[in-house]
Formats: structure tokens, sequence, C-alpha cells
């Protein structure tokens, strides 16, 4: 794992959760229920953190997720400790003979309404959607003052983020996810009533986001409208969007979001990305909310085909309202747009040279990109 955590203090059982709860937490080993720690510390008063060791972790039956938080579980923090994988696949349970991966939930992990910062994943890799999608209880979202549109059950094959909701997800890798229509990464889709304040962004720090796809937007990372998210010392590398049709749009003849990127911002969302690395992807960051930021960020070579609709790659889409400063461009294309300031940020750099944990040689990107070293994780079994 690329974010190994400190093992627990306590002993415990080889297999299951521990026997209650323990000074520093319920205890999960494979072979566990990992939902059962959830419930279980959501009803805890003073100890609301699961620990996971090392292992693969898979769903047991065909549902909506493998893991899900919603307002009764708010305050929970689900830690891994050691090499944690949380997988959507179960080929034997698929009932599939062949060597690809075979997923058996919509999400891997799922926040509902009701979620706050104090919410917390950190340390796994999450891996493995692949398109399944199924109505099918057991009901991960019990407010049903929201309507659960496509988006709600096919968005966010990794992770879903749905209504009042504003987890903080720290040192994940999320890898090689694939969604349809949008984010086989990340998907946020807050909703909140009219009378009611909006929720807090969405915190992601320290993720991996690496070789995620999808359909037709955000393969890493999706803001639905309305969204807002920080994003920081986050890699995003070999991510493609807009593997097919775009069968959503209403326009059919002139379909919008035909050329998307890895991290992309609806109209009303709103990102704030700070020191994030975007190298070898199809495209970098497509942005339409009009009231984002990007600050020291690092774009190299974001050239990566793949895409159904054959556009040429890009950097930065954004719209004028955005502000960019202290970020360095390299490659072949950059602003597509023309809009960012040419002396607030560098343009034209060369090679950043990254070494295998992706810190650049050049110096002119030295104050540019992730501040904490990440590697490309080493291949495991789903």
């Amino acid at each position: 794992m690329l974010f190994p955590l400190l093992c627990a203090s306590a002993p415990v059982a080889a297999s299951g959760i521990s026997q209650g709860w323990r000074s520093d937490g319920y205890h999960v080993f494979p072979g566990g229920d990992l939902q059962q720690a959830v419930e279980a510390a959501a009803l805890n008063p003073t100890n609301k953190v699961v620990r996971v060791h090392a292992g693969i972790y898979r769903p047991l039956t065909k549902r909506q997720a493998l893991i899900w938080f919603n307002r009764s579980h708010n305050g929970v923090r689900l830690e891994a400790i050691g090499e944690v994988t949380l997988t959507a696949n179960n080929n034997e349970l698929a009932g599939s003979d062949s060597s690809a991966p075979a997923a058996v939930v919509n999400h891997v992990v799922y926040f509902g309404d009701g979620i706050g910062g104090d919410t917390v994943l950190v340390g796994f890799r999450i891996s493995g959607a692949n398109h399944f999608v199924t109505t099918q209880p057991p009901e991960i979202e019990p407010d049903t003052s929201f309507k659960k549109d496509l988006f709600f059950y096919a968005d966010g094959g990794a992770i879903k983020i749905f209504g009042h909701s504003a987890p903080t997800l720290r040192r994940l890798e999320i890898v090689d996810n694939y969604a349809s229509p949008c984010a086989g990464g990340i998907s946020i889709q807050q909703k909140w009533a009219a009378d009611t304040p909006a929720p807090a962004p969405v915190r992601i720090e320290s993720c991996l986001f690496y070789r995620n796809r999808s359909q037709i937007t955000g393969a890493a990372v999706d803001l639905l409208p309305g969204s807002s998210a920080v994003i920081s010392n986050c890699l995003f590398v070999g991510n493609v969007a807009n593997l097919g049709v775009n069968f959503i749009s209403a326009d059919q003849a002139q379909p919008e979001f035909t050329n998307s990127a890895p991290l992309t911002v609806f109209p009303t969302s709103r990102a704030v990305v700070q020191q994030c690395t975007f190298t070898g992807n199809r495209n970098g960051i497509e942005d339409l909310g009009h009231r984002s930021i990007y600050q020291n960020c690092a774009f190299w070579r974001n050239e990566l085909r793949g895409g159904f609709y054959g556009e040429n790659p890009y950097d930065l889409y954004i719209e004028d309202e955005a502000q960019v400063t202290g970020c360095v461009f390299g490659g072949s294309v950059m602003d597509r747009r023309g809009v960012v300031s040419k002396l607030a940020n560098a343009f034209k750099a060369p090679d950043p040279r990254f070494d295998s944990q992706f810190k650049p040689a050049s110096l002119q990107y030295a104050r540019a990109g992730i501040r904490s070293p990440i590697s490309l994780p080493k291949p495991t079994g789903q």
C-alpha cells in the first residue's frame, strides 16, 4: 500500500471484528464484515474508529455498495492498517470465468446525506469498479427527499458522494475503475434543500488517481452541478474519459462533453485544486464552474489517446472567472481557451524529469505539483 498506517496498539482476534471495542477502535480482518464494523462504530458514542487490517476485501452479495455511510454513520473514521484493497470485484459471485474484473457493486464506497468532514476514509486502495448497476436493496440512502437518478446509481465507481455530504478522503489509491456515464473514480453529487446552507466542500487529500476510465466525463473526479471540493496534493496519471458515445446529451447531433478530462467541473460547481500533478492523462481539467481556483499545479503531456470523439487533448479548459496562479504547463497543448494568465503561471516548461515518486528534477517545477512523494502501485490481485 502506498500510505501504510501505524499498526494497532492492542492485540485482537485473527478474523471478524474484535469483541466489542478497544481503546484504539474496532478491528476488521480479511473475512470480516466491514459494514458490520461501521454500524457498530456508528452506535458507539465515544469511539468511532474502524481499523481494517491488510488484505483484499470484496463484496459477498450483489448490491449498491461494498461499504456505505449515511446520516446514521456520521463521524465514523475508517482506517487501513497496512496494505488494504477494497474492490468491487467478485468473479465467483458474478459467475464470470473471464480474467477481467467482474464488479458486483455500483460503488465501492458510498457517502450519503448527513455526512460531515469528521467522517474520514484513509489509507486504502480502491479498485475494480466496472459499470455494475443495480437499484436493489440494501438501502444505502434512506433519505427519500432526494431524487435518485441514473447518476446516483451509475456514477462514481470507486466512491459516490451524494446529498448534503462532505466527507474527508485522505491517502487513497483510486486505481483501475470504470463507470458509465461518468466518474470511474469519485462522483460528487451534492444536493440540499432550498432553505438550508450548501454543504461544505468535499476534501480530497494526498490521493492517487491512476488508470480510471469513464464513458463520458470525469474519469477520475466528477463534480456534478452544485457540488464543491478542495483537492490538494493529488496525483492524476493515465486517466481517460469519453471512451464511448455521449448517450445522455439532449442534443445528439452536437453533444456536449465530447472532450472531457480526468477532473470535470460542471456549471454551478466549484473546485479548489492545490499542489496537484496531472501527467499522462487524456486531457487535464475541464471546468465550466466559473468560480474555481487552481494554485501551484503541474501539468505535463496530458496527451493520452483513446477518446471516442478523437478531439485534440489539452491541459486546462476553463471559463474566464476561474483563478489560475503558480501553475506550470509543459507539453504540446496547454490552455485550450487562451484565458490563463501568462504572467501568473509558467508555460512551455521543459520535461520535469519525474522520478519514480513523481518528484521533478527540473527546477521550473520546484514549487508546482505534489508536495509529498507518490509512487504508482504495484499490481495486486483483485
